[in-house]
């Protein structure tokens, strides 16, 4: 039997080690603009060495010249701009046209699938067109809660169901619906569930009209009954919405009792009220997108990429205020504080140094293998994945992916976010280029928004015609881009452009 013992070896090997500054650097690479922000605001507070450049000024024109080192103006020189020619003929007068350098417009075509907004919203920083600045784009608006507890304030009800009543508002939510089970209400205030009932009628006779209901039908029935419009037919007609959703004429005459044109007037009816109550009110204000990238047509008819340096945090490390304060120092721990404030300090400015460089460098790639989108539209969208962008710059794939999570980049196109680039890919016939998806559903939709009442378009038939120009694409993925544009199936389409209201809405 072996015996135990002890032994010394030596081993070499190679291992990576996430120090504390490399996990900050990687951390800011995938913070939006705004998270970055609220970062660089905790770091200005627990760290004294660091001071926003509104001083640099001040700190940097004295006489003993510059001691500090900031990313602002490396931000708008060596990172600022990076220009491209044009990789696909187009006629400049086109261009032109397309973008107006000095007065920012949206390209003739319109807006385009995946666009986040209009050029016309989008100004540098944080002030916009018509606005001095974010705040004064904001108003105060009350809330829904607010309009209904004030109802509740004048409305003539016992302690124990005003309290009711107040655990109802608290379960509706901002479309005006309520999200509880009424016996759960009843069980957690230790009361009958009839009260709770009797107290929700009270709910549902506050304004908005439809607020409490517990689905859509209720919602509607409540704003039909303050119209005096809730007779037997139409009280029928709210049980089988979805035979409404289908314009199934047949069914719908048979169970109302009434005839089709009776029908007709009906759910014309219907279309008039609101089926979400409640978001006439104030709610959660909604943070506009600022763009981290601008990309517009150079001098040459290249593209001219650029930061949005109002974007970039402009910090500085106070190099004078730490010598004086270093010498001043007495015990260990304090050199020793002061010494990680430095380090922290100048590592930070690095850091958003090289992530301002480093999401340049993605942004110019995609618009290097996006030209033909940015010239001619969502048709010429080029299949890609971070696997190209990756080996083109040099760098690893979850670095791409880091630098495109919550970054938008501005085209003549509109806003998109910098992963809306990134699609899969259809094959081709004959081994011809492979096609976007994102173009392919822009080719269905505009298929189905062109096809004649007499003649709808079947999947089968979508798959066909794509064949036919070069697209190998499955009937299943036809059907699934279809669904995900929200477009109904060739049945429904075929009864709703056989009826009397206009076409759907792709939404």
């Amino acid at each position: 039997m072996a015996g135990f013992g002890q032994r010394l070896e030596m081993r070499q090997g190679q291992s990576l080690v996430m120090t504390p500054q490399l996990q900050q650097a990687i951390k800011l690479l995938q913070l939006s603009n705004i998270e970055l922000a609220e970062y660089c605001e905790a770091e200005l507070e627990k760290n004294p060495l660091l001071e926003r450049d509104d001083a640099a000024a001040a700190v940097t024109g004295d006489a003993e010249g510059p001691v500090a080192d900031t990313i602002g103006e490396r931000a708008d020189e060596a990172l600022s701009r990076e220009d491209f020619s044009k990789t696909s003929d187009m006629d400049e007068a086109a261009r032109d046209n397309m973008y107006d350098a000095d007065q920012v417009t949206k390209s003739a075509e319109g807006p385009q699938s995946g666009s986040l907004t209009d050029w016309t919203t989008v100004k540098s920083g944080n002030a916009y067109e018509g606005e001095d600045g974010l705040e004064s784009s904001v108003a105060a608006e009350a809330s829904l809660k607010d309009h209904l507890e004030g109802q509740l304030s004048i409305a003539a009800l016992l302690p124990e169901d005003r309290m009711i009543l107040l655990a109802l508002i608290d379960a509706v939510d901002e479309t005006g619906y309520l999200r509880a089970d009424l016996m759960d209400i009843a069980t957690r205030l230790g009361c009958e569930i009839e009260d709770v009932q009797a107290v929700l009628g009270v709910l549902q006779g506050f304004e908005p009209v439809g607020v409490g209901a517990r689905d859509l039908a209720e919602c509607l029935s409540l704003q039909l009954k303050a119209m005096d419009r809730f007779d037997p037919a139409m009280e029928a007609l709210m049980t089988r919405l979805d035979l409404v959703a289908r314009r199934d004429m047949g069914q719908l005459t048979a169970l109302c009792g009434v005839d089709a044109e009776d029908i007709a007037d009906m759910i014309s009816e219907i279309r008039q009220l609101n089926p979400k109550p409640g978001l006439a009110f104030g709610s959660e204000v909604v943070t506009p997108v600022v763009p981290d990238v601008f990309v517009k047509v150079g001098p040459d008819g290249g593209w001219l990429i650029e930061l949005n340096t109002d974007t970039l945090p402009r910090l500085l490390v106070n190099n004078r205020y730490y010598g004086t304060v270093s010498r001043n120092a007495r015990d260990k721990d304090s050199k020793n504080y002061l010494a990680d404030c430095l380090n922290n300090a100048n590592w930070l400015v690095k850091s958003l140094d090289q992530r301002a460089r480093t999401i340049l460098k993605v942004a110019s790639e995609i618009v290097r293998h996006q030209d033909a989108f940015l010239t001619h539209g969502v048709r010429h969208l080029r299949p890609l994945n971070l696997r190209i962008i990756a080996d083109a710059i040099s760098m690893h794939e979850s670095t791409v992916s880091r630098v495109t999570s919550n970054k938008y980049i501005a085209t003549p196109r509109g806003l998109f976010e910098l992963k809306y680039f990134f699609t899969a890919s259809i094959q081709a016939m004959n081994g011809a280029e492979s096609h976007s998806a994102e173009a392919v559903r822009d080719r269905i939709r505009e298929m189905i928004e062109n096809e004649e009442p007499r003649e709808i378009l079947s999947d089968d038939r979508i798959v066909a015609l794509l064949t036919a120009d070069g697209v190998n694409i499955a009937r299943r993925t036809v059907a699934k881009y279809r669904e995900a544009l929200r477009i109904p199936s060739s049945v429904e389409r075929r009864r709703l452009k056989a009826g009397e209201s206009p076409a759907y809405a792709t939404r």
